[in-house]
C-alpha cells in the first residue's frame, strides 16, 4: 500500500491524475514495455531523440487516459500492473525525467519510454506495436542456420552454455543421467524438480555444498530416507547438520538411530532435541539434561513421555522449562483462569492450549482483537467459540477461522473474510498433510478459500480431474500451480506467461510450437506477444541431447551469462530473459 500511494504521488506531481490500477491480463504487460525501453526484443525504428506533444497525443485516447508504469515504483504481485491515467494538459507531462517510464495506450497501439542508460536516457516511441511485433517475429522465424552461426560467433569470451539452457536441459526427460550429472558443474537449479535415483546420488555426494545442499532446499525434496542420511552425514556444519535433519523429518524420510545419537553427541544438542523423530527411548534422557533448552524440547513429545517424568517437568526449576511443560499439559487438560494469568507470555496458550469454558467465552467475546486472533487459530477452540469469532467484527480474526481445518465447507463460505488475490501465500500444513489423500484433495479443490484451493494445487500429484478443475479456477495463483506440480498430467495444461517467465494463466491445451532459435525466443511473437522466454524450456526439454553436448572443461558460472545480439534490439546487451 506504501508504494503505492508513493506512485500515485509522483504521478500528480507529473501533472496526471490517477484513475485505477490495471492488472495486465488482458493488455500488453509492463514487464514486456521495460525490455522494449531497454533494446531487449524491441522492433526497429524504436529509439527516438525526444518525446514531443504530437507523440503524448497520439499516447492518449479521446478523454486523455492512457497506462504508465514507473521505474522503481513497481505495483502488483507476482505481475506488474499498469497504473490508469488521465492527462488534461495540452503539454507534455512531467514524466520524462528521472526515474523512468513506460506508457502504453488504452488500445495498446502505442508505446513511450524513457530509462536511464548509461550514454544518457534512452527514448523510445513506437505505433502500431502489435503489428511491429508481428514482423519482428517473423523475421526472426526466417532466421537461417548460417545467420545464426554468425550471431553466437559475435559473442565475446570463451563460449558457454547460458545458465538458462542448462535450467532446460535438466529438465529434459529424453536427457539420460549421465548428462544430468555432469551438467551439475554447471548449473543445479534443475534439481528442484529432479525424481532420478542416480542423478539424486550425485548431486548429495557432490563436493560443491551449494549442490549438495539443492536437493534437500526445494519446495517438495525428492529424496530417499538414505539419500538424506547421507546429505545429513556429509555436512560439516553442525548447525546445518540438524537443519537438514530436520528436514528430513517433516518429509517422513527415517534416519538411522545412530545419527540420531551423533546430532545430540554434538555441539547442536539442544536443537537436535527438538526433531519430531528422535526415538521416544532417548526421551527420559532428554527429560532429565542438564541443560534446560533440552528439558524444554522434550515437552514437545508430551504423549511420549510417562507420568512421572510429565510431574518433574511441570516441577522443573527453570522457568522456561516449567512454562514449555504446562503449554503441553494443557493441549489436552484445559487452563483454568489463574493458570493463564500467571503466563510470562499468554499467545502460545491461546494459539496450542484447550481454555476452560468460562475463560474461553470470556476471550471470545470481550478479549483484545489481536488474542482473538490468535485463538481463532486454536486447534482446541470449542465449536461454539469457533462460531462466535466466525462474527467477529474484525476481518483479520474472521479470515484466521476461515482457515480452520475442522470447518466444513458451508461453513467456510459463511464466513466473511478478507482476502487480496495479489497476496504471496504459502502452502497450509494442514493441507498439505493430506496432500496424499487423494479424495480429500478432491474434496478442498472446491474450497471456497482461495488459499485452500492454491494449497492443493502444490500438490506433488493430483488426480486428472482435480488438475483440470484447478486449471480453470478464477484464481490465478491456484490455476498457475496446479500443472507445475501435478506431473502426470503436465502436458496437458500450457502457460501462457508474460516478460520474465511470470505466470499469467493457465489454460488445458496442447503444448504450442517451439522456437529452435535462441534469439527467437528473446523476441515478441504472435503467441507470445509480452517477448517473454517461456519457449526456452520448451525448446530444450523437447529436444534429445547426448552428453558429448556438455564440454567438462566448462567452468561453472555464477553470475549471467553473456547473451548475443537479439535480432531486433538496437545494441549489444545483457539479455535480460
Amino acid at each position: 500500500m506504501q508504494h503505492r500511494e508513493e506512485l500515485h504521488g509522483l504521478l500528480r506531481c507529473a501533472g496526471l491524475t490517477v484513475v485505477e490500477g490495471v492488472r495486465p491480463d488482458s493488455v500488453f504487460p509492463p514487464e514486456a514495455g521495460w525490455r522494449i525501453a531497454r533494446g531487449i526484443a524491441a522492433p526497429d525504428g524504436a529509439v527516438r531523440e525526444a518525446l514531443d506533444a504530437e507523440w503524448w497525443r497520439r499516447l492518449a485516447d479521446a478523454d486523455g487516459e492512457f497506462l504508465v508504469a514507473v521505474l522503481g515504483h513497481r505495483i502488483g504481485g507476482n505481475d506488474s500492473w499498469w497504473t490508469r491515467v488521465r492527462y488534461a494538459g495540452s503539454g507534455v507531462p512531467g514524466l520524462t525525467s528521472d526515474p523512468g517510464f513506460v506508457a502504453l495506450s488504452l488500445d495498446g497501439q502505442v508505446l513511450l519510454a524513457e530509462v536511464p542508460g548509461t550514454d544518457g536516457p534512452r527514448v523510445t516511441a513506437l505505433d502500431r506495436l502489435p503489428e511491429r511485433l508481428e514482423e519482428a517475429a517473423e523475421a526472426v522465424g526466417r532466421e537461417t542456420e548460417a545467420e545464426r552461426a554468425e550471431v553466437w560467433a559475435a559473442v565475446p569470451g570463451q563460449h558457454a552454455w547460458p545458465l538458462h539452457w542448462a535450467e532446460g536441459i535438466g529438465s529434459n526427460p529424453a536427457a539420460p543421467d549421465e548428462l544430468l550429472i555432469r551438467l551439475l558443474d554447471v548449473a543445479e537449479g534443475f534439481l528442484h524438480g529432479c525424481d532420478r535415483p542416480a542423478v539424486l546420488d550425485a548431486a548429495v555426494s557432490h563436493p560443491d555444498p551449494q549442490v549438495r545442499s539443492r536437493p534437500a532446499d526445494t519446495f517438495r525434496p525428492k529424496l530417499t530416507s538414505g539419500q538424506w542420511t547421507r546429505l545429513v552425514r556429509a555436512e560439516p556444519s553442525p548447525s546445518r547438520r540438524v537443519l537438514w535433519a530436520e528436514h528430513a523429518c517433516i518429509w517422513r524420510a527415517e534416519l538411522p538411530e545412530d545419527l540420531y545419537d551423533d546430532l545430540l553427541a554434538g555441539p547442536s544438542r539442544a536443537q537436535a532435541a527438538e526433531l519430531p523423530g528422535l526415538p521416544a527411548h532417548r526421551l527420559p534422557g532428554l527429560a532429565a539434561d542438564a541443560d534446560p533448552r533440552v528439558r524444554s524440547a522434550a515437552c514437545a513429545r508430551w504423549e511420549d513421555l510417562a507420568a512421572p517424568l510429565r510431574e518433574r517437568l511441570l516441577a522443573d526449576t527453570d522457568d522456561a522449562v516449567r512454562t514449555a511443560a504446562l503449554l503441553a499439559h494443557h493441549t489436552g487438560v484445559p487452563m483454568p483462569r489463574e493458570v493463564f494469568a500467571a503466563l510470562p507470555e499468554p499467545r502460545r496458550a491461546l494459539e496450542q492450549c484447550r481454555l476452560a469454558p468460562e475463560l474461553e467465552a470470556e476471550l471470545t467475546r470481550d478479549g483484545d482483537a489481536q488474542l482473538r486472533r490468535a485463538l481463532a487459530a486454536n486447534p482446541g477452540l470449542s465449536a461454539h467459540g469457533v462460531a462466535v469469532l466466525a462474527e467477529d467484527p474484525y476481518e483479520d480474526v474472521r479470515s484466521a477461522v476461515a482457515l480452520r481445518p475442522d470447518l466444513s465447507e458451508e461453513q467456510r463460505a459463511a464466513v466473511r473474510y478478507d482476502f487480496d488475490p495479489t497476496s504471496m501465500s504459502h502452502t497450509l500444513p494442514w493441507v498439505e498433510r493430506l496432500h496424499g489423500d487423494t479424495d480429500a484433495m478432491r474434496r478442498l479443490a472446491g474450497s471456497s478459500h482461495p488459499l485452500i484451493r492454491r494449497s492443493v494445487a502444490r500438490a506433488r500429484h493430483l488426480p486428472p480431474d482435480v488438475v483440470e478443475r484447478l486449471a480453470r479456477d478464477e484464481d490465478r495463483r491456484s490455476a498457475c500451480s496446479s500443472p507445475n506440480h501435478a506431473t502426470a498430467h503436465q502436458p496437458r495444461c500450457c502457460w501462457r506467461s508474460g516478460a520474465g517467465g511470470t505466470a499469467a494463466s493457465v489454460t488445458p491445451t496442447a503444448p504450442a510450437a517451439t522456437p529452435t532459435s535462441p534469439a527467437r525466443a528473446c523476441c515478441a511473437t504472435p503467441a507470445t506477444p509480452s517477448g517473454g522466454c517461456a519457449a526456452w524450456p520448451w525448446t530444450i526439454r523437447s529436444q534429445r541431447l547426448p552428453t558429448s553436448h556438455v564440454s567438462p572443461a566448462t567452468p561453472k558460472p555464477r553470475s549471467a551469462a553473456v547473451r548475443p545480439r537479439i535480432p531486433g534490439c538496437h545494441r549489444p546487451t545483457r539479455c535480460g530473459c
